[in-house]
């Protein structure tokens, strides 16, 4: 049996991201997962990051646009921009076909102001 590499699973779930479809995307996940976006609290277990997507899927359109992804052993790197001009990476830690890690870099003020959500207040 061939596995997939992580390469192939950050297209992929670039490709679920793009549907924008909660239940699809989480089930890239292991049970244990965190998800990292650094602008944000990590999000730690399966259940909770498909319940971030669901949030997140519903307060604004979001595309992936793949600029690389590149592969080192166990990891993936995907370099994305999106259809606003934002910027972003994020690093996939896949374990066994799954996700076990991801952390995402972006400019979370540029998102917010591009999609007329609320800004942070101090």
């Amino acid at each position: 049996m061939t596995q997939i590499s992580p390469r192939e699973i950050v297209q992929d779930w670039v490709d679920a991201f793009n549907k924008a479809d909660a239940n699809l995307i989480s089930e890239f996940y292991h049970e244990n997962a965190v998800n990292h976006q650094v602008a944000e609290n990590p999000v730690s277990g399966k259940e909770a990051i498909f319940k971030m997507f669901e949030q997140e899927f519903s307060a604004a359109e979001m595309i992936c646009i793949v600029e690389n992804i590149f592969e080192d052993g166990e990891w993936a790197i995907l370099e994305w921009r999106d259809p606003l001009g934002l910027r972003g990476c994020g690093f996939f830690h896949i374990v066994e076909g799954k996700i076990l890690l991801q952390r995402g870099y972006w400019d979370k003020l540029t998102f917010l102001r591009q999609h007329n959500l609320p800004l942070p207040t101090r």
